[in-house]
């Protein structure tokens, strides 16, 4: 069995880049201790011309810095198809969990919190090194792989236009094909490590038309094995793609067969369930010859960041209902929507009265706990789809009506004034009542491109403040 030996991996060069001497310095005098080559730039200007020179192996990057700072740099490197393969680590006292999100959207593998553990940093440099020699060594025994597969062919034809030789020619080639077979066991040895699934297939193509029916699993290490739930061995050697891909998405398989065909990488998410997991998973895929690679990483907990940090972007930190950025972007589109089906469209505002005297008298610990329940009871009250709450600021809290008219809009103000009613709050300070009372102002249009949200909400702002005028504790609707 003939196989490529082995290089001995050498220290790769690193490049740390910091605005602090200091850090430089210590940074430093670790990595050649370690064997690295290292070499240093005080500011992002100096590290791109610096790396543009002479690409390094590896990049630590700090984030804060002057002029520009560590996300520029990365986003930078990451634009530059000469630069974009170098690994970059975070090294930065930013702690937040959206400095280290947007840190791994712009590019980075991996990020390492100030102060730091020495031995941290030289096991995370370290992994990152073995990460891109398995890629290395992965990526060039797949080639050579397929390479002999190639010449075996050639050399098969040859053979088979001598009529004498053609059985000896076919016995040679079983041969060689258990020689492949044997090898890949040595490719799943440098897979094993890997953090990422990784897999390779070949084509299998229709002999008369030349199109792919389907393809044949090459190379597939254990993650992709876990991710599946499959036993590798039953997926080595065997034409199963399409078969998988009916239980994950049934279109990826096209957009495979499109990848092979064109030559354009393949990057997409997508949401794997089975009957026991679940989970978000981010790939990448390019053509490997007549077939194609991909790896395959976990980013469900990355998901889960994302997803929350949209829900809080929405929400108002107090209540939990709508936020007043979130109230103006859905008012904008059920506008455009209303102005298409020419139906009407209305808006509530109500404000707390005399809420200050509440606060000061029951203090503002009260006060929060009166407004969040002030909401989840306006909120019972329009549970219809389509209709929002929203707190408008401080006291005040706004509701848009969809497909609803003055009328209609007016008996919901009503209702929602009974809800309040029933709630029972004492406001011994309130001028109009011993409970807890809301004001009302009402407005209601259907969309032209004559009016806009601009009308809608000033109208409803007015009769509020004429609701107040009249004494409060009242619903006061636009006056046309």
């Amino acid at each position: 069995m003939n196989i490529r030996p082995n290089k001995k991996q050498q220290p790769g060069g690193i490049l740390i880049i910091d605005d602090k001497l200091e850090n430089l310095k210590v940074l430093s005098e670790i990595l050649k201790q370690q064997g690295y080559k290292v070499r240093q730039a005080i500011n992002g200007i100096s590290a791109l011309r610096a790396i543009q020179s002479s690409p390094p192996d590896l990049i630590l990057l700090d984030i804060k810095m002057p002029e520009m700072d560590g996300y520029e740099v990365c986003q930078k490197l990451k634009q530059d198809s000469q630069t974009q393969e170098i690994p970059i680590i975070f090294i930065s006292a930013l702690n937040e969990v959206w400095d280290k999100v947007r840190a791994f959207q712009l590019g980075g593998v991996d990020y390492i919190n100030k102060p730091f553990q020495v031995e941290e940093v030289i096991a995370r440099i370290e992994t990152q090194f073995i990460i891109q020699r398995q890629k290395k060594q992965l990526q060039a025994e797949i080639e050579y792989r397929q390479a002999q597969e190639e010449r075996l062919k050639e050399e098969i034809q040859h053979r088979l236009a001598k009529e004498e030789q053609l059985q000896e020619e076919i016995q040679r080639r079983k041969e060689t094909e258990e020689i492949l077979y044997q090898s890949r066991a040595l490719i799943q040895s440098v897979l094993n490590t890997s953090m990422d699934g990784i897999a390779a297939f070949q084509s299998i193509r229709n002999t008369m038309t030349g199109k792919i029916m389907d393809f044949r699993c090459l190379v597939v290490n254990p993650i992709i094995g876990q991710i599946l739930k499959q036993d590798r061995s039953k997926l080595m050697g065997k034409v199963i793609l399409k078969r998988l891909l009916k239980k994950i998405d049934s279109s990826l398989f096209e957009k495979f067969v499109n990848l092979v065909e064109t030559g354009t990488p393949l990057i997409d998410d997508i949401f794997y369930h089975s009957d026991d997991t679940q989970g978000w998973y981010h790939f990448i895929a390019v053509r490997l010859g007549d077939g194609f690679s991909i790896a395959i990483r976990d980013i469900t907990d990355r998901k889960k960041i994302e997803l929350d940090l949209s829900r809080w972007a929405k929400l108002d930190g107090l209540t939990q209902i709508a936020n007043r950025h979130y109230f103006e972007d859905f008012l904008n589109q059920e506008w455009q929507r209303h102005l298409q089906e020419q139906k009407p469209i209305s808006l509530i505002l109500c404000d707390v009265d005399y809420f200050k005297a509440y606060n000061d008298t029951y203090g503002h610990l009260e006060g929060d706990d009166c407004l969040k329940k002030v909401a989840q009871a306006i909120d019972q009250v329009i549970q219809r789809p389509g209709n929002l709450l929203a707190r408008y600021g401080g006291e005040e809290f706004v509701i848009i009506l969809t497909q609803t008219n003055l009328l209609e809009a007016g008996q919901i103000a009503t209702d929602i004034q009974t809800s309040i009613r029933i709630l029972n709050i004492p406001h011994s300070q309130s001028q109009v009542s011993e409970l807890l009372t809301l004001s009302f102002g009402i407005s209601s249009l259907i969309p032209t491109k004559e009016n806009s949200t601009f009308i809608l909400i000033k109208s409803a702002d007015q009769a509020l403040y004429q609701a107040k005028q009249q004494g409060r504790n009242c619903i006061v609707t636009q006056v046309d």
